[in-house]
């Protein structure tokens, strides 16, 4: 018979493998390092660039996973929580104090939930003009660059109906079937 103390002791040591979120959160961070998106996109190559990139990448997989139910909703959430620990692990590394990396993630925050607003409504509409005058506003802040801007956005639209075509459990395990980005970098626009 089991007493409280048991289940409470070998409780400690059970811990639920996190491989499946960690393996879909680096999938997702490895599609948005594709080297097109910086050559041929014309992507920052900076901090900023890369972080707006991760976050439409981000947007694309919660977008996809909303709604599938409470187990679902955990299994991204903990993937949502990865990200942020990686940002908080890189802003240590680059030498942010500890004082300013609260506030720093508390922006990135923001910024995440600022550009899922302003994406979703656009992808669920396939509105290609909205976003990608949303991707200027945020990828491209100080260089608009029209021609990628909308290249990005077909990309985007693309890879949003290619996550429609995946079940949750495929997405969940880490098989998840982007877009080709190389497809739409000459995409006459």
């Amino acid at each position: 018979m089991k007493t409280l103390e048991t289940v409470m002791i070998f409780g400690l040591f059970r811990r639920r493998n996190r491989d499946a979120e960690h393996k879909v959160y680096c999938e997702i961070v490895a599609q948005a390092r594709q080297p097109v998106f910086y050559s041929d996109f014309h992507v920052p190559d900076t901090i900023d660039g890369r972080f707006d990139l991760i976050v439409a990448h981000a947007v694309l997989y919660f977008r996809r996973m909303r709604g599938e139910g409470k187990a679902v909703s955990e299994f991204t959430q903990y993937v949502f929580d990865l990200f942020f620990q990686d940002m908080d692990a890189s802003l240590r590394e680059m030498g942010v104090s500890d004082s300013r990396v609260q506030k720093k993630i508390t922006v990135m925050g923001e910024a995440f939930f600022g550009r899922a607003n302003v994406y979703n409504p656009a992808i669920d509409n396939a509105d290609v003009e909205e976003l990608a005058a949303a991707l200027g506003r945020n990828i491209f802040p100080d260089n608009p660059e029209p021609v990628a801007q909308t290249r990005l956005a077909h990309y985007i639209l693309e890879s949003a109906s290619r996550l429609g075509d995946q079940t949750a459990a495929d997405l969940m395990s880490g098989q998840i079937k982007w877009a080709d980005p190389e497809a739409f970098r000459d995409l006459p626009v």
